[in-house]
């Protein structure tokens, strides 16, 4: 039995769509994190990659095979597909914004553990957040809205046109101005009760001066902003929502600027 090896061009063209389904899956938050397994996320590359090259196949010009125009081509498609996961991933930094400025406010400085998104130390409010706007991102189905936006992205945008990734770029920067909007949005009423309290509490040290205002500020603050936070779930929820559902139209935004 003889085995027939693919054409140098169909292996060129697999190359350039598993960079650029690489970099999408890597940016999102679902997916690219490190609690998933590396295998776990090489094979679903590899497995969305198999699907998606016969669908897009059309779209891949013919390129000589050449180290140096390769190389281009397979940092081009990285940049695309990054710009493509990073919405996402810049909507949860602001979410987990607002999760760190509710923590450090409520007493909650020291008590930080690992963020397996950015490899360091963060919020406990913070991943909290982050967590549930996770399952928000999964039960609202946008993870099957960025595949089918990696499969309109071949059409629009085929590898070998540099022309509007500029345009991509201004785009994620606005984009990524009035998502930290939302943090602060998310944070201000526990911060604004916490002033509140701070200054009730300075008001009491001044009348009792026998008083540990120090000590008492500490469960005094937890207790307002923990019964504040399970009060404030419904409107997080039905914001970040609205915020999440905004994501297709920030696609299509991007589409537009590329296109350009």
């Amino acid at each position: 039995m003889e085995l027939t090896l693919p054409p140098v061009e169909a292996v060129q063209g697999f190359l350039l769509c598993v960079s650029r389904v690489a970099a999408c899956i890597m940016a999102l938050p679902a997916f690219g994190n490190a609690q998933t397994p590396a295998r776990i996320r090489a094979g679903l590359v590899l497995i969305l990659s198999l699907v998606l090259f016969p669908v897009v196949v059309e779209f891949i010009p013919p390129f000589p095979f050449e180290p140096i125009p390769l190389a281009v081509l397979v940092v081009q498609e990285i940049f695309l597909g990054l710009l493509l996961g990073f919405s996402v991933r810049i909507l949860f930094t602001a979410v987990e914004l607002g999760g760190t400025l509710v923590g450090y406010q409520m007493g909650f400085a020291a008590a930080n553990v690992f963020d397996p998104q950015s490899h360091g130390q963060t919020s406990v409010l913070a991943r909290f957040y982050a967590s549930l706007a996770l399952v928000l991102f999964l039960l609202m189905d946008l993870h099957h809205l960025f595949l089918q936006a990696l499969v309109e992205s071949y059409s629009r945008f085929p590898p070998g046109t540099l022309g509007g990734l500029l345009g991509g770029v201004e785009v994620i920067i606005d984009f990524s101005g009035t998502l930290f909007e939302l943090g602060v949005q998310l944070a201000a009423p526990i911060l604004a009760l916490l002033l509140l309290s701070s200054f009730a509490l300075g008001i009491m040290g001044r009348i009792f001066p026998q008083l540990n205002v120090f000590l008492l500020s500490y469960p005094l603050n937890i207790g307002l902003a923990l019964i504040v936070i399970g009060i404030s779930l419904p409107f997080f929820i039905r914001i970040m929502g609205g915020h999440l559902a905004g994501v297709e139209g920030y696609l299509k935004a991007l589409w537009s600027a590329v296109n350009r």
